[in-house]
């Protein structure tokens, strides 16, 4: 009987150890504690960087090769002198060339997530022949806001930035199709807006888009659609646009089918978006524990643009600004693809793992004892 026991935990043995081995790389990397200090949203100064109605460029969309490109920067600390573009099959990445030796380490993400990131994620610089410091970094767009840490060398600090690629600087022929003059467009909203602001006496909200918060759009009533699918939990792709590029909504998000109706519930990166106006009607923040701010609302159709208005309280007084929201309907799968959800079974597997491993093991020792 012994023998047998021995047998056949031994092979129990190897395959729990491999199915743990195997689960090590699904675990979070240990954050670097010698750059886990980043500068609080009062220490920090930046400007909106978007363009009134630039539209995001992805990499698809422009010819394999290498263009100098100018980049605009939130921080007047942070000054891209000079950019080079490299696009081969749709990725993008560029190189970032600064005079400045004020910054050793890039993140592409915000302060706060550079700060619990692993040092393997880290963007370090590499000296060219003239002395400037050279970081290449990943491109997801351009014409949009890209969220950029940099570590600051006097102040031992990761501090936030956003970048914008601005596409107009591209060579011509570059793009299969002619941009429009942001800078004309831009000036002209202002105008606009210190026209506006005269007739209306002031103190009127306005969005971070540049316009009046009486979004039309945004604010004429609709419905959840109707959908074809048993009522249950799914997931979907998401894209949003809009605003200045500080904040994003996570993809795939929740998708809800109730009583043959689609709704969709959003995670923003951000803590600070009070509520939501969508189709007309005011979705309060679900979220109470200070978390990111969430939000159930309803999906009034796919695969075509959902304005909505979000109202932040990220720059001390609210400001609603108007962002677009597209659900792609081809990209419904499981709830497990939602990555909150992925990372709850990782959690949940190891924790049975973990049990199993110490039910064998009480049986080893007490098997060894009846010896």
């Amino acid at each position: 009987m012994n023998i047998m026991i021995t047998k056949i935990r031994r092979p129990l043995i190897f395959a729990l150890l491999s199915v743990m081995m195997a689960m090590i790389p699904c675990l979070p990397a240990l954050a670097d504690s010698a750059h886990s200090d980043y500068a609080a949203q009062g220490e920090q100064t930046l400007k909106d960087t978007v363009k009134y109605g630039m539209i995001p460029i992805h990499g698809q969309d422009i010819k394999n090769g290498t263009y100098d490109i100018e980049v605009l920067s939130s921080s007047s600390f942070f000054r891209v002198n000079d950019s080079k573009l490299h696009v081969k099959d749709g990725k993008m990445t560029a190189e970032l060339i600064l005079s400045s030796h004020s910054y050793l380490l890039l993140y592409m993400g915000t302060g706060k997530e550079a700060a619990a990131a692993p040092a393997s994620d880290y963007i370090p610089y590499v000296e060219d022949k003239k002395g400037h410091y050279v970081f290449t970094v990943p491109v997801s767009g351009l014409n949009e806001g890209i969220y950029c840490a940099a570590y600051s060398k006097n102040r031992n600090k990761w501090y936030d930035r956003v970048l914008v690629f601005d596409a107009a600087s591209l060579p011509e022929g570059t793009l299969p199709y002619e941009l429009p003059d942001y800078d004309k467009i831009d000036k002209a909203v202002e105008y606009y807006d210190s026209q506006n602001e005269k007739d209306s006496g002031g103190g009127s909200k306005t969005s971070s888009a540049g316009g009046s918060s009486n979004n039309q759009d945004a604010r004429t009533p609709a419905q959840a659609m109707k959908i074809n699918k048993a009522d249950g939990e799914y997931s979907i792709e998401v894209n949003m646009t809009g605003g200045s590029g500080r904040a994003s909504i996570s993809s795939p998000t929740l998708f809800i089918v109730k009583d043959g109706k689609a709704y969709a519930k959003l995670i923003w990166s951000s803590t600070y978006y009070d509520y939501m106006i969508v189709g007309g009607k005011k979705y309060e923040n679900e979220t109470t524990d200070g978390g990111n701010s969430t939000f159930t609302i309803p999906v009034s159709k796919m695969d075509r643009i959902i304005p909505v208005l979000a109202d932040t309280t990220a720059m001390g007084d609210p400001v609603e600004i108007e962002y677009s929201l597209t659900f792609y309907q081809n990209t419904i799968g499981g709830k497990g693809l939602i990555p909150q959800e992925a990372a709850k079974k990782v959690l949940i597997f190891a924790l049975i793992i973990i049990i199993a491993g110490g039910i064998l093991n009480y049986f080893i020792k007490k098997n060894r004892k009846g010896r």
